[in-house]
Formats: structure tokens, sequence, C-alpha cells
């Protein structure tokens, strides 16, 4: 009886997502002994790119078109981190916002905790299959959000 070995599959919408929900799942776990949400994950992590107060409308734009959520999602999202005290309002502007000495050390404790994980993940990947991975991600990223865009 002959084998053949399996074949690596190409790139298709199925292979992202299982990419995409084991690394999330994954996420999850660390942001369930944290109390937080995926969604409020990715509000933080927006807030830490910028340098510095983050105008509230820019933040729920960026949120929005991360997550492709609606706009009352992200909205109710930043409401549930600045009632944890996480990020407020610039007392001068209350259209701006930045993080809370807590709501620094939760995004860098949860980002200390993913990196370590994501180490262990792409360990051993050579640098050329990642960066090719990472042009063919963000062409179909590029791509699809074209296509929702024409709706």
């Amino acid at each position: 009886m002959t084998t053949t070995a399996p074949t690596t599959p190409t790139v298709n919408g199925r292979v992202i997502a299982l990419a995409h929900y084991a690394a999330r799942a994954v996420l999850e776990r660390v942001l369930t002994r944290t109390g937080n949400t995926f969604h409020q994950s990715v509000t933080l992590r927006v807030v830490a790119a910028e340098d510095g107060p983050v105008e509230r409308d820019k933040l729920v734009a960026d949120v929005m078109g991360s997550l492709k959520i609606e706009e009352s999602a992200v909205r109710t999202t930043i409401d549930e981190l600045v009632a944890a005290k996480l990020v407020k309002e610039v007392p001068s502007d209350g259209s701006r916002l930045h993080f809370t000495p807590a709501g620094r050390e939760l995004y860098e404790r949860i980002t200390a905790e993913t990196g370590e994980i994501s180490a262990r993940i792409y360990a051993d990947i050579p640098a050329e299959d990642l960066a090719t991975a990472g042009r063919v991600l963000t062409l179909v990223t590029e791509r699809a959000n074209a296509e929702l865009a024409r709706a």
C-alpha cells in the first residue's frame, strides 16, 4: 500500500479563517483571565498605537475598520473601558481619550502574555515564509475591504 504525504493547502478563506479562529481562541483565553473582551482588547491596542491621546471619533473609525462592526458597538466598548477606568477623557477636551495607569498596565500585561505565546506559535517559521504570508494576507485584506466598500 502506497501512502502519499498530505499536501499543504493553498491560502483560501477556510485556511485563513482556521488560523484566525485558532489565534483568537488563544487571545480569548488570555482575555478571560483579565476579565476583558476581544473588542476591548482591540480598542486598547488602538489607544496604545497613538502617541498620546486619541480623538474619540478616530478611535471609533479605527476599531470599526479593524473589526467590521457597527459604530454603536464600538461606542459601547469605549464606554465600558471608561467605566472600568482603563481609558479616560482628557480633562480639557472630552473628545480625546488616553490610557489610565490601570489601562496601560492591562494592555502591557496582555501584550506581554500574548507575545510569549506568539513567539512559540511562530517559532521556526522561516522569515521569508512569514514575509510572503504577510504580503498575501495584506493583499487579501485590501481586496476584501475594496469589496466591502462597493456595497
